[in-house]
């Protein structure tokens, strides 16, 4: 007898953002989950116990947030500032300012750093130790080529995706200049970049139905790898409808991945075989985020319209924590050829 499925959706949390999700995150330490939102708020959730555990107010819509460690954490605002958030004490102050609004924040871990890029063209490191004050944390200011849309950090890299369909890869250690410059190989512009977890790559997905699947290694064996697919789109009356793609996420034991789209559908994929593995029920409106817990038991879904039609009625922005079952992430073995007999 076969198990029941899991609830379609997933359980929704309990006070969810009056306004579009930016952005949520696991904690790589609990089941704590952070959520940012063009409300101005950065919200801490416990996703096992559904149960909101702080708020932080912004001057601006806050378009990114991330995990420090269970006690404090990272926000991006369009307010131009980062801001650090110490969730005991429901404290926050200023870390830093670029001159237009904050779009990316990401800690690395290799480094004890705080990254941030900005639609002001340019990336900044801060070191969160130092004494309190821009002048003092800021550690460099690195300019890119256009507006930083989407970054991700594994071990010591970064990358960087912005307007333009411009690619930079860093490498943290030292950041003179980009170890890699490259263009998007998808003819669109860029909506989500996130790294692999065993640091070899990383997958870029588009406003136009693509994600393309990318490598570091520039050898001629290694660029031989990388390929694109089509995703989130559908054929209606002959012709195809095509759907942003706002969310890409990793499964950090069995590597394979999460996509989410203006469609309001979740695929997920096994990058290495190149199939999808499975699709979750549709949501009320557009995935606008996508976060695995560390372990890879839960899946956090923000559905929340992203303005992709403009400004009409949509349904309610909301929250689905997901329990992950096992068939739905882990890559299937490949059939082997009966040998003859």
């Amino acid at each position: 007898m076969t198990a029941a499925p899991p609830p379609s959706t997933g359980r929704e949390l309990l006070s969810p953002p009056t306004d579009g999700i930016s952005n949520l995150r696991f904690s790589n330490h609990s089941d704590h989950l952070l959520v940012s939102s063009w409300d101005k708020s950065v919200r801490l959730y416990d996703a096992s116990a559904n149960a909101l555990r702080g708020e932080f107010m912004h001057g601006g819509a806050v378009l990114d947030c991330c995990f420090h460690d269970d006690t404090s954490g990272f926000s991006a605002s369009a307010d131009h500032t980062v801001r650090r958030l110490v969730f005991n004490y429901n404290r926050e102050d200023v870390l830093g300012r670029h001159d237009g609004p904050v779009r990316c924040v990401e800690y690395s871990y290799a480094t004890g750093q705080v990254i941030t890029g900005s639609w002001d063209k340019t990336l900044k490191c801060w070191d969160p130790r130092s004494s309190s004050g821009q002048d003092r944390s800021l550690v460099g200011t690195y300019t890119q080529p256009e507006r930083v849309y989407s970054m991700s950090v594994v071990g010591n890299r970064v990358v960087v995706a912005t307007a333009g369909r411009h690619v930079n890869v860093y490498d943290l250690r030292n950041m003179s200049q980009p170890e890699q410059r490259r263009e998007s190989s998808l003819k669109y512009q860029t909506r989500c970049v996130r790294c692999y977890p065993n640091g070899t790559g990383y997958a870029l997905s588009s406003v136009e139905g693509r994600v393309a699947m990318e490598f570091f290694d520039l050898s001629e064996a290694g660029q031989s790898k990388k390929y694109a697919f089509k995703c989130h789109r559908k054929s209606e009356a002959g012709r195809d409808i095509v759907y942003p793609v706002n969310a890409i996420a990793f499964h950090p034991i069995y590597g394979t991945f999460a996509t989410g789209g203006c469609d309001g559908y979740v695929n997920m994929w096994d990058g290495n075989n190149k199939k999808r593995l499975y699709q979750y029920t549709k949501y009320p409106t557009s995935i606008a985020a996508l976060s695995f817990s560390r372990d890879g038991r839960l899946l956090a879904v923000a559905s929340s319209y992203t303005y992709e039609e403009g400004d009409k009625p949509h349904e309610p922005d909301a929250i689905y924590v997901r329990s992950v079952n096992e068939v739905e992430v882990k890559p299937k073995p490949k059939m082997l050829p009966n040998p003859t007999s």
